[in-house]
């Protein structure tokens, strides 16, 4: 059965940036919108600065000789101008990338190659590696561009250097005057070839094979972050709520998720937004406390460690009335235990479900619902999902069964950059997307994320969903964090478990085995854990919070090899 959203409106047909700022030269507040949260009153960006530097950093580029459908690849943390560059690229008529700035040379290069990117602008902390990756990929001097933390650019500095590359100019080389700025106008576009032009190329995490970039239009962007908005604004509190409300960002902006929250969201509802340079727990904390933030765009990893550590009791967080959780499952349990840091009703976590080739979200919650399950929601405005049985879509799931989830919508991308092949694989001719993910729909139409296709472990022919043991081993005293993949022993394969232990002084094998049998009292045969229960320091995880399983993978299987020595 198709299930169409209960939602419908009419979604504006114009540009990215006119969606969000209304016109070039439209009257804007010149309160500040993004604020560092080291220095808010000396650091920050208004809105009306925001668009004029974005609009300065498109003139330059096209004098600088971007031409439109040109890459433009961005490889940093978060700084205030981050959003800067995302929206002058788009101005431009260019197209944005943003690398994970964890990446090391060869990840970066390969990047840059398979995007074609005419420009890098490099974080001046990480240059050596930009610099290793644009020699790889034949990128010259004259087209990478130092990218400060936000504090020379602030005080007018530029920071050059000589490299072995050649002489590297700061980004600001790139900005053309405040006057040019001023009277740069970016394209008014309107029908639907002009709106399905791509503007972003978001790669994809590689958690299940080689990162793809995936291609994102104006309309993509424009549908998405207003079918968000389209639900928020159903409650009745909406404008009341919406004067108080304050994010802060910690999440990588290079990632879609951010992207679409902080970069066009909170800009578009004009949401002040503090800025943290990267994630610190205890920081994080003193932030939410010091500027009253009112809501929470988290994802798993900081979800459970706000819900286990001590220190999360020492700050008062009374400021939030809303956190949303995504980018991986989340059981119940931890969630319960989260939400009790609040006095009771107080803050109710709302998961969402979404992926990068559907610009960001999915599904999303009526703000009037509470949720007191793990489900993700009801499916977006304008969209629609089936659960399937077969590889063709033709065999639909009933009600509760679980299958895999495809959806259609005005969001889902346009396909993969230069990948053909993987786009057929993973879109019908009708646009459907095959998500790949696990789920099944109750009888509200509230979708229940289960786990990705891929990772599903097969014990004598059954299936065993790693995400629902990890969410039952968080339960343990005895656990921080944990990640289940399956491994082959004798020819079938097993559930294994990793282990962050609270403490180290309980990494033992009577821990190990106390463990295991816990959990075998709470599952079926089939789901316990066979494959043993190992230690280790961390959980592998991409900085959107999603478990790297394929490097677990390879730790057991060089485990398992010595064993056998």
């Amino acid at each position: 059965m198709v299930i169409k959203s209960r939602w419908s409106f009419p979604i504006p047909s114009v540009s990215l940036p006119t969606y969000i700022f209304d016109s070039p030269t439209a009257e804007l507040p010149k309160t500040p919108l993004y604020l560092s949260a080291s220095e808010p009153d000396k650091y920050n960006i208004t809105l009306d600065r925001l668009r004029h530097d974005a609009q300065r950093l498109a003139s330059g580029l096209r004098r600088a000789g971007l031409q439109p459908g040109d890459r433009v690849l961005l490889y940093s943390g978060n700084t205030l101008f981050f959003p800067i560059v995302v929206l002058g690229v788009i101005m431009a008529e260019g197209v944005f990338t943003g690398a994970n700035p964890t990446y090391i040379a060869r990840e970066l290069a390969y990047q840059l190659k398979d995007s074609g990117a005419r420009f890098m602008i490099c974080a001046e902390g990480s240059l050596d590696t930009g610099i290793a990756a644009a020699k790889e990929a034949g990128m010259g001097a004259e087209r990478v561009f130092i990218f400060d933390d936000g504090l020379a650019t602030f005080e007018g500095r530029k920071v050059e250097k000589s490299t072995e590359l050649g002489h590297i100019r700061h980004w600001t080389e790139l900005l053309d005057t405040p006057e040019r700025g001023s009277a740069y106008s970016w394209p008014n576009l309107q029908t639907p070839e002009e709106l399905d032009r791509v503007v972003a190329l978001n790669y994809s995490s590689g958690t299940t094979g080689v990162a793809k970039g995936v291609m994102i239009t104006h309309k993509n962007y424009v549908a998405n972050t207003s079918q968000q908005i389209h639900i928020q604004a159903t409650a009745p509190d909406y404008k009341e709520k919406l004067k108080k409300k304050r994010y802060l960002c910690f999440l990588p902006m290079y990632h879609a998720m951010a992207q679409a929250i902080f970069c066009f969201g909170a800009v578009k509802q004009r949401v002040p937004v503090y800025m943290m340079p990267k994630f610190d727990f205890l920081e994080m904390l003193q932030n939410v406390q010091k500027y009253h933030i009112s809501d929470m765009v988290l994802v798993p990893p900081v979800v459970v460690a706000m819900a286990k550590h001590p220190a999360t009791k020492k700050f008062d967080l009374s400021s939030v009335t809303g956190v949303s959780s995504g980018a991986a499952p989340l059981g119940r349990e931890v969630i319960r235990e989260f939400e009790s840091i609040w006095p009771n009703g107080q803050v109710n976590v709302k998961q969402g479900y979404g992926m990068t080739e559907v610009t960001c979200a999915a599904t999303t919650f009526h703000p009037s619902i509470y949720s007191d399950s793990f489900s993700v929601g009801e499916i977006l405005a304008n969209c629609e999902a089936k659960i399937v049985l077969d590889d063709d879509g033709k065999v639909e799931a009933p009600q509760g069964e679980r299958g895999e989830i495809w959806v259609r919508g005005p969001n889902i991308m346009k396909g993969y950059w230069n990948k053909p092949d993987a786009t057929k694989e993973t879109m019908t001719e009708d646009r459907w997307l095959k998500t790949g993910d696990v789920a099944y729909v109750d009888k509200n139409n509230h979708f229940f994320i289960v786990d990705r296709k891929k990772e599903l472990i097969k014990v004598k022919g059954l299936q065993v969903a790693p995400a629902e043991l990890e969410a039952l081993l968080l339960d343990h005293p005895d656990v921080q964090d944990a990640a289940v993949i399956g491994i082959t022993a004798n020819g079938d394969e097993l559930p294994r478990a990793y282990i962050v232990p609270q403490s180290q002084e309980s990494a033992t094998p009577e821990t190990a085995e106390k463990i295991k049998n816990w959990l075998a009292e709470r599952v079926s045969r089939h789901k316990r854990l066979e494959g043993g229960v190992n230690f280790i320091d961390a959980i592998p995880k991409n900085p959107s919070g999603k478990i790297m399983r394929r490097q677990l993978r390879d730790k057991a299987a060089l485990e398992d090899t010595k064993a056998k020595l």
